[in-house]
């Protein structure tokens, strides 16, 4: 007799085995999710902050932000979530992060 335990079992053996047919190379995966990095110059232009100020702002130092915006580095994290947060609602954004 199967149990619910062995079906979920089975269901779970299944996965681990596509996933790794998928890292060799086998097979391809069925959907693939990407998410655009964020447009870091365009967001902090749209607050009319310098770039020390929105560095400042965010946490990280000018120079992380100078990365960001010429692409040599790409926001991860919290700080990719913030961005978003500052891009989404910039006025409210800046009086949230202001105190």
């Amino acid at each position: 007799m199967v149990t619910i335990n062995d079906d979920i079992f089975n269901e779970l053996l299944e996965s681990v085995e596509q996933a790794d047919s998928i890292i060799k190379g086998q097979s391809s995966a069925a959907r693939i999710t990407e998410f655009p990095d964020p447009e870091v110059k365009a967001i902090r232009t749209k607050t009319g902050l310098s770039q020390s100020r929105f560095a400042n702002l965010l946490g990280v130092s000018k120079r992380t932000l100078e990365n960001w915006e010429q692409g040599r580095r790409h926001p991860t994290g919290p700080a990719r979530a913030l961005l978003k947060i500052v891009e989404t609602d910039p006025e409210y954004a800046l009086k949230a992060l202001h105190g």
